[in-house]
């Protein structure tokens, strides 16, 4: 399985999980950012069938404690988003992209705070973002969301994550649930950060998303100069695979005019 070795700081490296997927050489590479409870696997046929009708190549990984790649070594700080849109991506896109390779972020739920994090450092290769449920700052809905997660997950009705993150499931889900619902979470706020995009942008999210609510997409686009919105109907907190005929059309006619 490929991974790559990603060294953090001085005496602390960790192996990522990738997988890669083609596409013309001169097109932009699709960057898929998993959610907060995700990883490669379970994004399943989604990025293989954007990347083929857009002609554009992908990367998918999963994020250090996640799926495949190694555990958490230490306790989540609450800045973890941030160190894995500042710290975490640019590493591995150094040693998995070609130098000189374009790339466009698709992120879903933290992956989409991730995408808008990164996005806000203005890096020289990147030619846009896409958001699906993306937060920029904590809501009751979303805590009362994690809440109910939680007791699903103490109930044993979330067992299937085991299937994606064997071992480490335990500690991921607790470090998602244990963070956000930390009260100095509470004032987490990328809201400052979103003016400095300057890159294209498109943010997606469900009318009925049971974590979040449509001032998460406003506040981004009212930020974001020239930032498109689409909010998708009958559909909740995973776009991709709820309405993932409208979610490609989308994706696609945005990504067509970067590539």
């Amino acid at each position: 399985m490929p991974h790559v070795r990603i060294d953090f700081a001085v005496g602390e490296a960790h192996h990522i999980y990738y997988e890669l997927i083609d596409g013309q050489a001169e097109k932009p590479c699709l960057v898929f950012l998993h959610e907060g409870l995700g990883c490669t696997a379970m994004w399943k046929d989604f990025p293989r069938r954007l990347c083929e009708i857009t002609g554009c190549s992908g990367l998918l990984y999963d994020r250090l404690g996640y799926g495949l790649s190694d555990a958490l070594q230490q306790k989540r700080t609450l800045d973890y988003l941030h160190r894995y849109a500042l710290d975490e991506l640019p590493l591995v896109l150094a040693q998995v992209l070609a130098p000189q390779q374009a790339y466009i972020l698709i992120g879903h739920s933290d992956g989409g705070s991730i995408a808008l994090l990164h996005a806000a450092q203005r890096p020289e290769r990147l030619c846009g973002i896409v958001t699906e449920a993306a937060h920029v700052f904590v809501e009751n809905v979303t805590l009362d969301g994690i809440r109910v997660a939680e007791q699903a997950y103490a109930d044993g009705k979330l067992r299937g994550l085991s299937k994606y993150h064997g071992d480490k499931t335990e500690q991921i889900f607790k470090a998602w649930s244990d963070t956000w619902l930390t009260p100095d979470f509470a004032k987490w706020n990328i809201e400052e950060q979103l003016p400095s995009i300057v890159c294209p942008a498109l943010i997606l999210q469900g009318i009925d998303d049971q974590y979040g609510t449509r001032r998460q997409v406003d506040a981004i686009v009212e930020a974001v100069p020239g930032a498109r919105m689409q909010l998708l109907e009958q559909c909740g907190h995973t776009p991709h695979q709820e309405q993932a005929t409208a979610v490609l059309e989308l994706m696609n006619a945005f990504i067509q005019p970067l590539a």
